[in-house]
């Protein structure tokens, strides 16, 4: 009996020892994070890129101009910070049809260009994981973590995952229409009435992807052959593919509610995340 006393006092330390370790670890890493947050909103600028005038967008793709035309009104402010709640489902891997939920918050510059993803994927009712995407000053980065304490995995500065990341950022503009004019630094170039290639470089990382259009004028697709994904502990490159649909005015701009991403991989189409934007907010310049 004295032995099973002793034991049961020795594991009730550990245990505290545990969760304090927890507690600590996850409290480093929130604080991480909201300064990371807190420096992309007092970097922002207004970056002196004047009014919009639809009439300047004369000499845009067809198709770019119908996206303007719809997305915007004439005199809008350009964006200086977007903020949106996230809702969806993650497939993280591509041969399970297991399908796991996810809430995530995001806050996105255009000027610098820059971006803070942080979500939550459920594994369990009571366990999660948790998963940081970031862009800033030309690097990408990315951390996942168990219950926001134990880092599973992590890169940074890593010159396709730089890449990578803004492709990310490049696609995700149509929820903050305004970084995809040419103020912004968006270059675009026409392939046909429902198709336009937009270009952008930050600092060393260039990208291009080739964005989808409707007869309405909104964007209903991005796809490139270019963009690398970490697959396993290797950067590869897949032709990477996304939709949108769902468009609401939010704050008297209209942006596509509802998203999906995937890769086309060699064994067939890898569909791995689908969101719905609950929440958007933006500063304007």
């Amino acid at each position: 009996m004295v032995l099973l006393f002793y034991l049961s006092i020795i594991l009730l330390f550990l245990a505290t020892i545990i969760t304090i370790t927890f507690y600590i670890t996850a409290k480093r890493k929130n604080a991480k994070t909201a300064a990371l947050a807190e420096k992309l909103e007092y970097a922002s600028t207004s970056g002196k890129r004047g009014i919009i005038d639809t009439v300047s967008l004369s000499n845009l793709p067809e198709p770019v101009k119908r996206y303007f035309h719809y997305v915007l009104d004439d005199g809008s402010r350009f964006a200086r910070l977007a903020r949106y709640q996230q809702r969806g489902r993650i497939k993280i891997d591509p041969g399970s049809t297991k399908w796991s939920h996810f809430e995530a918050s995001q806050i996105v510059s255009e000027n610098p260009v820059g971006f803070l993803w942080d979500a939550k994927i459920r594994i369990f009712p009571s366990v999660f994981v948790r998963i940081i995407d970031a862009f800033e000053d030309g690097v990408g980065s990315g951390e996942v973590s168990l219950m926001s304490a134990i880092t599973l995995g992590s890169d940074k500065n890593h010159p396709k995952l730089n890449a990578g990341a803004l492709y990310r950022y490049l696609a995700e503009s149509v929820w903050h229409p305004t970084a995809l004019l040419p103020q912004s630094g968006v270059k675009w170039k026409a392939v046909d009435k429902y198709t336009a290639i937009a270009s952008l470089s930050v600092d060393d990382v260039s990208v291009s992807l080739e964005f989808r259009f409707n007869n309405l004028g909104q964007i209903t697709g991005i796809y490139t052959e270019e963009r690398f994904g970490k697959f396993g502990d290797r950067y590869i490159r897949y032709p990477w593919e996304g939709y949108f649909s769902n468009y609401q005015d939010f704050d008297g701009v209209k942006i596509p509610t509802k998203g999906e991403v995937g890769w086309h991989l060699p064994e067939g189409w890898w569909l791995f995340w689908k969101g719905t934007i609950i929440q958007a907010e933006f500063d304007y310049e």
